[in-house]
This record gives structure tokens, C-alpha cells and sequence, in this order.
């Protein structure tokens, strides 16, 4: 699967407690951003010490994400969390602003757990 750089909101990122992606994509700087794209979720590392973990695509007008909307989210509970796993793969919603970041939300006490999440063309999947 071909992966476009300016597309990836999380790379091997750890996720032990609840934070935000450690990229956003900028709209008006990541070419043309819009239907037809596919936003997936792979576990990199087996997660441990949580219960579940909520992944959510969060998207605001502004790089600070004062004001966010959720466009998508999945939970997922911790015997699902297991390397090399796709936990999610969902066609990009209709609705994004100009911002878009992926946002985890991570419930009970993690110990270890790694992520990507990233959109690509459907044509990749």
C-alpha cells in the first residue's frame, strides 16, 4: 500500500494515555483532501494495561483545535489491540475543515501500545 507523507497522522506512535496525533494534516497544504480516501488504523505494538482504546478523527478551523468536530471514532476493547492488527478502516466522512488530527482516548492504565493512523486512496486497500 502506497502511504502519501503529508497523509500520516500517527507513525509507530505510542499510546499509553489519552493524547492527540503527533501530526495534523493541513487542508490547504496536503493537495486535495476529499472522498474516495480510506482513514486506517493499525496497531504496530500489542497494547497492555488498558481496558479499551477510542480512536476518533477529530477536525477543527484552526491548528489548535479549539473548537473540534468528530467526523469518525471506533472503540476498541484490549483483547482486539494486538500488532499487525487493521482496527480500522473507514471511508473519510464528508465534513472535514481545514485541520484534521487523530485523537485517542485511552481508558484504564497503559502500559505499552503503538499505532499508526494515516488516509490513503481506496485504490491502495
Amino acid at each position: 500500500m502506497l502511504i502519501d507523507s503529508s497523509l500520516v497522522l500517527s507513525d509507530k506512535q505510542a499510546v499509553t494515555a489519552s493524547c492527540a496525533s503527533e501530526h495534523t494534516i493541513d487542508q490547504t497544504a496536503a493537495a486535495d483532501v476529499h472522498n474516495h480516501l480510506t482513514v486506517v488504523a493499525l496497531a504496530d505494538e500489542d497494547f497492555a494495561g488498558l481496558t479499551s482504546l477510542k480512536i476518533s478523527l477529530q477536525t477543527a478551523e484552526d491548528s489548535g483545535f479549539e473548537s473540534t468536530k468528530e467526523l469518525l471514532s471506533a472503540t476498541f476493547e484490549a483483547a482486539d489491540l494486538k500488532a499487525g492488527k487493521a482496527l480500522l478502516k473507514m471511508v473519510l466522512p464528508a465534513g472535514a475543515l481545514r485541520y484534521i488530527r487523530g485523537y485517542y482516548t485511552v481508558s484504564g492504565s497503559g502500559s505499552a501500545g503503538k499505532l499508526s493512523l494515516f488516509i490513503t486512496d481506496l485504490a491502495d486497500m
